[in-house]
């Protein structure tokens, strides 16, 4: 999940708070090139106000100009873009080629619907995925609890439903301010994780200034401890200040955090090892949960390029890809 989502949400939440009907649309999959991949959310009001996103940019104006000519009927709607012969189709074609499959719900302003998306804004947050059960015969939806995520939408033909897993937004901690750090921080957000920056250092803060990005001024150690780490939350320590990194990893492997890495050359990395053991009481198998060095050898140099070896050792790690099939 991305921070768009969280977005998304709150907006669900603002309408229903200030009495207004709105439509929720999910991509429910996709065909070849499209922009959005399945999961992907947009909420829109029927005078046309919306946030989030289904294609980009390709499909929003014929959806909102069809909701405003009350096209959608009911408390569910199925609709395809790109695909000249296929049901209910508005025959707007996509510049990419693909074919776009969307899931068009109707929520009123009610108690009942807010508590529905205070719940996906709890499973977004990091108390547990759930799973939006959608019967596309009777329109109703429901919630269920999910003990794994798997694929955002799973589409059951047998019982004519589909169930939409919602869970935990991608998140990175980074466990100090350096070049690398605040590269880090820019790549991780355009790849749509919620970032936190923690750096106690008042001259090392005074001048970060990304935007939508989370700046906590205290030890990352002490936020780890605080906050927890759910398990779409990768930690990164990145300053070369043992101070920061070491109590930062002595923390993480505390945590449910799928990625947890420090920055440093392979001598630095195995002195470091005997600091955890030996200072830090970590175990075997917590130091076996740290990637050091952090991220993947493509001869990084510049703080950009090592930034992206990061980032990249992350999402491969998050994808479940091992290094043996890169």
């Amino acid at each position: 999940m991305q921070p768009l989502d969280i977005k998304v949400v709150e907006q669900a939440l603002h309408w229903c708070d200030e009495g207004h009907d709105f439509w929720f649309c999910t991509v429910v999959s996709t065909f070849g090139s499209s922009p959005r991949a399945p999961g992907s959310w947009l909420i829109a009001r029927q005078d046309g106000a919306h946030y989030g996103s289904l294609s980009g940019g390709c499909v929003e104006e014929d959806f909102l100009a069809r909701l405003q000519d009350n096209t959608f009927k009911g408390r569910i709607n199925r609709i395809r873009y790109g695909a000249p012969d296929g049901p209910n189709n508005p025959r707007v074609t996509l510049p990419c080629g693909g074919v776009l499959d969307v899931l068009i719900e109707h929520w009123p302003a009610s108690s009942a619907s807010r508590e529905h998306f205070l719940a996906l804004q709890s499973a977004l947050s990091g108390d547990g995925p759930i799973a939006r059960v959608v019967s596309l015969e009777t329109g109703d939806i429901h919630l269920e609890p999910e003990s794994e995520l798997g694929a955002r939408v799973t589409e059951e033909t047998d019982r004519a439903r589909l169930r939409l897993r919602v869970g935990p937004v991608s998140r990175l901690v980074i466990a100090g301010l350096s070049p690398v750090a605040t590269a880090c921080a820019s790549f991780a957000h355009s790849l749509g994780f919620e970032v936190i920056v923690c750096d106690p250092r008042p001259e090392e803060v005074r001048h970060f200034n990304l935007a939508d990005v989370t700046l906590q001024q205290e030890l990352p150690s002490v936020f780890i401890a605080r906050e927890g780490c759910h398990r779409a939350t990768a930690v990164v320590a990145l300053t070369h200040d043992p101070r920061i990194d070491d109590t930062a990893m002595m923390e993480a492997v505390k945590t449910d955090a799928f990625y947890i890495g420090v920055m440093g050359s392979m001598k630095t990395s195995e002195k470091r090892r005997e600091r955890l053991v030996r200072i830090g009481g970590l175990t075997e198998q917590q130091i076996r949960r740290i990637h050091m060095p952090v991220g993947l050898n493509i001869g990084s140099k510049t703080p950009a390029e090592i930034a992206l070896a990061v980032m990249a050792d992350i999402i491969r790690v998050r994808q479940g890809i091992s290094r043996q099939q890169l």
